[in-house]
């Protein structure tokens, strides 16, 4: 599956969450080292719009918000080959840090190419953002900024 988006400015929170080491030891599982401290937003519309519904479906994400025809079109998406890696939550100090999944992938830009993981959170505001989570600042790796266009290719 390929999504293809423009990178996008966040809400500047995820370094929050990136940052617990909960997370990070299940992150190390996944990308074989620390993941960098924040996402990559990597916003989508039309068929990667659709392609990114399916994902969340697979994850059990709500998508309320979005439109019928892209729902059915998510529907008709065929995810049996994708890789659902569950992510878990924890309490720490009465504070609930929720669960996610994550998707091996890369990410290409300016013609270079690295490893990534989409993060889909059980509980996010994004319905048609994809959060990239790597173990590199990829801002800085690709040399992308808010407006460039990226490639995200699932394993």
């Amino acid at each position: 599956m390929r999504l293809t988006g423009t990178v996008s400015s966040g809400l500047g929170r995820a370094h929050i969450f990136m940052a617990q080491e909960h997370y990070q030891n299940q992150f190390k599982s996944i990308l074989d080292s620390e993941a960098w401290p924040g996402t990559l937003n990597v916003k989508v519309q039309g068929d990667d719009l659709a392609a990114y519904v399916a994902l969340r479906n697979l994850s059990g994400v709500d998508t309320l918000d979005i439109d019928d025809e892209i729902k059915a079109e998510a529907a008709t998406i065929d995810l049996s080959a994708i890789e659902n890696i569950r992510i878990r939550g924890f309490l720490r100090e009465g504070r609930s840090f929720g669960g996610a999944n994550a998707f091996h992938a890369t990410i290409a830009s300016n013609e270079l190419e690295l490893p990534c993981s989409i993060l889909i959170p059980d509980l996010t505001r994004h319905v048609d953002v994809v959060e990239v989570i790597a173990t590199q600042f990829l801002r800085e790796a690709l040399s992308i900024s808010d407006g460039d266009v990226v490639t995200l290719n699932l394993d």
